[in-house]
């Protein structure tokens, strides 16, 4: 594996995929990082069952799912320790990508996507954010299409929920 090639062909992949779960660019980068670690320290690993592609997807989503466990462990303890700086919010949504009017509506929006459970958080962010297939999907996230499909519309309701609780309180 040539991993300079690696590197180059897939890490604005990474870096989007981070970006969407993480929503600031220092952590996104610091993600980036982290998969391409492990990527080349685990690459005998790869036994080629699945694309390249789709393993990379899947450490890049996993390292993304433990930077914000990571982070939530961190802002519970300082809640826990009264540390009022480490309380601020967690996600300074600065999106590379957003025009200046609409980031607080895309903060908003990826604040609820972040209320919903992993699987459908993920299903969501790879459907509709990075636009893949859902066949792509299901094999990033080893399930069926089928499954994919149902966790996809049970996250539009949730979804939806939660932006109707929002749009409730700001009225």
């Amino acid at each position: 594996m040539d991993f300079d090639a690696v590197y180059l062909k897939y890490v604005s992949l990474v870096y989007n995929v981070a970006l969407q779960y993480v929503q600031n660019v220092p952590d996104a980068e610091e993600i980036t990082q982290d998969v391409f670690i492990k990527v080349y320290e685990k690459h005998d690993s790869f036994k080629g069952e699945s694309a390249l592609k789709t393993w990379i997807y899947r450490i890049a989503i996993n390292t993304s799912l433990d930077a914000i466990k990571a982070k939530s462990r961190k802002k519970r303890a300082a809640f826990a320790n009264r540390d009022d700086a480490a309380l601020e919010k967690i996600s300074d949504f600065n999106h590379p990508g957003a025009a200046l009017e609409n980031k607080e509506a895309l903060a908003l929006l990826f604040e609820a996507i972040n209320q919903l459970p992993e699987v459908q958080r993920s299903v969501l962010i790879l459907l509709k954010v990075e636009e893949l297939s859902q066949k792509e999907v299901a094999e990033i996230l080893d399930k069926s299409q089928k499954a994919v499909e149902s966790t996809f519309q049970r996250a539009k309701q949730n979804l939806k929920k939660i932006l109707d609780k929002t749009e409730g309180k700001q009225n």
